[in-house]
C-alpha cells in the first residue's frame, strides 16, 4: 500500500546549516527533529525549555516562541502556552500542532530556505550544545501501560515455565498488557537502585518459606514506547481507522525487571514490585511524522494463526522497521576505558501486535487514554538468540531432553573475561534504536541509559 504521508520533509537531499546534522551517522538529521525538554539557566534561576535535537545541538523552541517566531498561524495561542509549560502533552493533544511545529522548525534549520537577518540571529542564538546540557523527561507521563507484544519473547518466557504450552490460548487473539507505575518513570541517565523484595523459597526446599532482601536476578527489557497524542473520551472506544491520528511519537523504554521478585509474586495478578521500582525512558521523542518512511506491513502472522477480530483490523500499515540494540558496560570496562559491548540486536517489525492495535485494544472497553500516556511494547525479541531483548532470554539454553529440567544458563561473555547472567552493581545498560531505508536519511532515537547502584538504606 503506498504511503501518502511521505512528503518534502523526508527528502534525503535536505541539508541543515547545522553541520553536525549532515553527518550520515547522526541520529538527528534535519529529517528527524525529535522533541526534547532541557534545563536552561536564566538570570540566576533555571527552568524547562522545549527543544528539538539537531545533530549534536539542541534547537531551543521555547526561545523561538518567546521571540515571536511562531506568533502567526492557527496555533499561536498554543505556542504561547508552551513557553510557560514546556511539556509536550499540549503538542500531542492539539491535533495538527505537532506537524505544524515540525514544518516550522525544519524550515528554520534547512540550509536552502531563505530567512531574514533577524531570523538568522535568533536561530543561531537558539542553538544549545547537547554536551553538558541536562536533558529531562520529555513529557509529563499521565499513565503507563506495558504490553507483551513479541510472540518470540512470550514463547521463550513461556517455555521456561510451561514447556509443553508456552503460549497461552489467548495470546494470538488479544494484545496482552498490564498497568505500570507512571511515578517511577525516569529519564535516561538516571541511576537505578537495586530493588528489595520477597523472593520465593528454594525450589528444592519449598517448606523454608520466602525471604526478603536485595534482588539477585536484575534484568533489563529492550522496548519501544508510544506517546499518546489526542486521547479519547471515557466510554468511547478508538476505531483502527483513527488510530494514527492519536499517535504522537515514539521513544526507547527500558522496563527494568527483578526476575526473582517476579517469579514469586506474579501469580495470580501479574507484575507488581518486580516492575514498579523504575522504568527508564529516552529523552527524545521521535514524532510519527518523522517515522512515516519506515512504515511496514505488520504484524508477523503464520499461516495457521487465527484472524484478528474485526476491531483490531486496519487498512493502513502501522508496523515500523526500527532496529534496536542493547549494549552493556561493566564498572571494570569503564575503569579501563573499554567501550560498551553490544549484546543483542533486533527489530521492532517482528512484533506480533502493532502499536496501533495495542492502543485500540486498550481503549476498546471505553478506557479513556490521555495525552501523554506511555504505552510500551514489551520486550522486543526475534527467533535468533542474538535478537533476544533481555538477559532472561539471552542466557536461556532450553530444557534438558532427558531430565525435562532447565539447562544451566549460558552467561554473556564480555571483554576482560567478565560474564553476566543477570546485572551486577555498576553495570550500565545502553539501548539504541534507529531506522534505515534505501532512499531516505537514517534517523535515530538517541540512547536510553541506566547504571545499576547498590541497595540503599
Amino acid at each position: 500500500m503506498p504511503n501518502n504521508h511521505i512528503d518534502e520533509s523526508h527528502d534525503p537531499k535536505l541539508k541543515s546549516w547545522v553541520e553536525s546534522a549532515n553527518d550520515p551517522a547522526t541520529d538527528f538529521p534535519v529529517q528527524n527533529l525529535p522533541l526534547c525538554a532541557f534545563q536552561k539557566a536564566h538570570d540566576g534561576h533555571s527552568h524547562r525549555h522545549l527543544g528539538v535535537l539537531i545533530g549534536d545541538q539542541i534547537f531551543d523552541v521555547s526561545m523561538l516562541i518567546e521571540t515571536g517566531m511562531f506568533s502567526d498561524g492557527a496555533f499561536k495561542d498554543e505556542y504561547e502556552y508552551l513557553t510557560r509549560s514546556p511539556f509536550l502533552n499540549l503538542v500531542g493533544y492539539t491535533q495538527g500542532m505537532a506537524k505544524d511545529l515540525r514544518t516550522r522548525v525544519q524550515r528554520l534549520l534547512r540550509d536552502d530556505v531563505h530567512v531574514g537577518q533577524q531570523a538568522k540571529r535568533v536561530r543561531q542564538k537558539a542553538l544549545v550544545p547537547q554536551e553538558g546540557t541536562p536533558l529531562l523527561l520529555p513529557i509529563s507521563v499521565m499513565n503507563y501501560t506495558d504490553f507483551y507484544a513479541s510472540k518470540h519473547h512470550a514463547t521463550n518466557v513461556g517455555a521456561m515455565f510451561r514447556p509443553d504450552n508456552p503460549l497461552l490460548p489467548n495470546y494470538k487473539h488479544v494484545p496482552i498488557g498490564y498497568h505500570g507505575r507512571a511515578s517511577s518513570i525516569v529519564a535516561s541517565g538516571t541511576p537505578i537502585t537495586r530493588p528489595r523484595g520477597q523472593q520465593s523459597p528454594p525450589d528444592d526446599k519449598p517448606g523454608e518459606g520466602p525471604t526478603f532482601g536485595p534482588c539477585k536476578l536484575l534484568d533489563y527489557e529492550m522496548e519501544l514506547g508510544l506517546i499518546v497524542g489526542r486521547g479519547n473520551r471515557l466510554g468511547e472506544p478508538l476505531p483502527m481507522a483513527q488510530a494514527r491520528e492519536h499517535m504522537f511519537g515514539m521513544c526507547i523504554v527500558n522496563d527494568w525487571s527483578a526476575r526473582d521478585l517476579q517469579k514469586w509474586e506474579y501469580q495470580p495478578l501479574g507484575p507488581f514490585l518486580a516492575k514498579n521500582f523504575a522504568t527508564t525512558m529516552s529523552t527524545a521523542i521521535v514524532t510519527m511524522e518523522a517515522l512515516e518512511p519506515f512504515r511496514v506491513n505488520g504484524p508477523e502472522r503464520d499461516a495457521d494463526d487465527p484472524e484478528t477480530l474485526e476491531y483490531l483490523r486496519g487498512e493502513e500499515d502501522l508496523g515500523y522497521d526500527i532496529t534496536v540494540e542493547v549494549l552493556l558496560a561493566t564498572q571494570q570496562m569503564r575503569d579501563r576505558g573499554a567501550p560498551a559491548q553490544r549484546i543483542s540486536k533486533g527489530n521492532f517489525k517482528r512484533m506480533y501486535w502493532t502499536l496501533a492495535q495495542m492502543m485500540v485494544h486498550h481503549a476498546s472497553n471505553g478506557c479513556n487514554l490521555q495525552s501523554g500516556d506511555l504505552l510500551a511494547s514489551g520486550t522486543i525479541s526475534g527467533p535468533e538468540r542474538e535478537t533476544r531483548g533481555c538477559l532472561l532470554e539471552l542466557t536461556w539454553d532450553g530444557l534438558d531432553p532427558a531430565t525435562k529440567k532447565p539447562k544451566p544458563r549460558v552467561p554473556v561473555q564480555l571483554p576482560g573475561g567478565e560474564t553476566r547472567t543477570f546485572l551486577q552493581d555498576g553495570d550500565e545498560v545502553i539501548m539504541k534504536a534507529y531506522c534505515e531505508r534505501e532512499g531516505f536519511r537514517r534517523i535515530g532515537f538517541g540512547e536510553c541509559r541506566g547504571v545499576i547502584e547498590g541497595v540503599k538504606g
